[in-house]
């Protein structure tokens, strides 16, 4: 049974730590955090969702993307648990685009993020997943991939016009 997780919001020291590596898989303790981070990101319209956002330091994301109040043009993937992720090739092409986080409640910024990025990750199994991510799912994986760093959005805008509350970011965005 899920359940959901309290959601750390900047200012906690948790957010600004680089997170451990998961040294062995599988690890039927991660199970039980894999299936809460889905059902937390679900409950707050998240698109992604990384452990130490839950207070828990390890190297573990969740992209779910899929249409949400928060981001209505998402496209619809399965939930998928990524441990020990790294990117290990970049587009170079970057490109704007408005992001929010979980951890930052009512703040939205444009950040500039890779279009195209491979990667690769483990999954519960302890199977090494390689893949090329694009566009939305690409900007989503390096979210996350910085939450595992200690680094917010915020701190990836390039001034403090690009950062907006998410009141203004909605006449922007439906408008």
């Amino acid at each position: 049974m899920s359940k959901i997780l309290q959601i750390s919001a900047i200012g906690s020291p948790i957010l600004r730590q680089r997170a451990m590596a998961i040294p062995q898989l599988p690890d039927a303790r991660l199970d039980e955090l894999i299936v809460d981070l889905i059902a937390t990101a679900d409950a707050a319209n998240g698109v992604g969702i990384a452990a130490p956002q839950v207070a828990s330091s390890l190297r573990l994301f969740i992209v779910a993307s899929r249409p949400s109040p928060r981001y209505p043009h998402a496209p619809t993937m399965l939930p998928t648990a990524m441990i020990n992720p790294e990117i290990i090739a970049r587009s170079g092409e970057l490109v704007a685009g408005w992001e929010g986080c979980l951890s930052v409640p009512d703040r939205r910024g444009m950040v500039l993020r890779d279009r195209a990025i491979e990667v690769k990750y483990f999954t519960p199994q302890g199977e090494l997943v390689q893949q090329e991510l694009t566009d939305f799912v690409a900007r989503i994986f390096q979210h996350e991939l910085d939450h595992l760093d200690g680094i917010l959005f915020p701190d990836r805008v390039t001034t403090k016009a690009d950062l907006i509350s998410e009141a203004e970011y909605m006449k922007i965005a439906f408008n």
